[in-house]
């Protein structure tokens, strides 16, 4: 009778073990995936405000100064939409892991309850024989 706990016991431990693999995974995988977007973002920003710098220190004249104030209200507004493009992909790609998540709990879940209603139905049909 121990050994049959004893073997339940460590096929639930390693179930569990594979189950807390495959999470980890998963957030470790949507983690790189958020940073591989946050920085492509700052990347551009950087280099757009780079640009905008280098433009603004080569005006001389105010028709170049009202260049410049047109350029740099385009800049804040692309750099605003692609805050918001990098916001939505983020949105979805944690939407994304917490289905893969939900499904591994319920997949962890179903696997633990067939665990314990296959010796309660062998211990019903074992009474029910005698």
């Amino acid at each position: 009778m121990t050994q049959q706990i004893n073997s339940q016991v460590f096929a639930y431990t390693k179930q569990l073990a594979d189950s807390a693999f495959k999470a980890q995974s998963l957030v470790l995988k949507s983690l790189e995936k958020l940073a591989e977007l946050q920085l492509g973002a700052l990347e551009k920003q950087g280099q757009a405000t780079t640009h905008f710098i280098s433009e603004a220190l080569e005006t001389r004249d105010a028709d170049g100064l009202r260049t410049l104030w047109e350029k740099g209200a385009s800049l804040n507004r692309e750099n605003a939409e692609r805050a918001v493009a990098v916001t939505q992909e983020i949105i979805a790609v944690t939407q994304k892991t917490a289905e893969s998540l939900n499904a591994l709990v319920q997949e962890q879940q179903q696997a633990a309850n067939e665990a314990v209603a296959a010796p309660v139905a062998a211990v019903k049909k074992a009474a029910a024989a005698k």
